[in-house]
């Protein structure tokens, strides 16, 4: 249900703004995307993981909030990013 450390670096590397970083915001939502796509495709398999969607509730809104933020700070930034996620139709 868990991302690998070799995807979440993959992410991290594909994301960052400069070497090392892991915590700006385009790399916490691509990380947070990952781990809510994994846990999507492990629904499929097992519908009746309640447990499991709750946390999936939790990404989501970590999610959301990290979003709205970036938003808010720097509309140039986030248009990027949900374009290179492909979040927003």
């Amino acid at each position: 249900m868990s991302i690998t450390k070799e995807n979440k670096k993959q992410v991290i590397e594909t994301f960052a703004l400069a070497a090392g970083d892991t915590g700006s915001v385009e790399v916490q939502v691509a990380v947070l995307s990952s781990r809510i796509l994994t846990l999507t495709e492990h629904f499929k398999l097992n519908p009746k993981d309640f447990q499991s969607r709750k946390g999936l509730l939790v990404l989501v809104n970590r999610r959301r909030k990290l979003l709205s933020y970036l938003k808010r700070k720097e509309e140039k930034r986030y248009q990027a990013l949900i374009a290179r996620l492909g979040l927003r139709k």
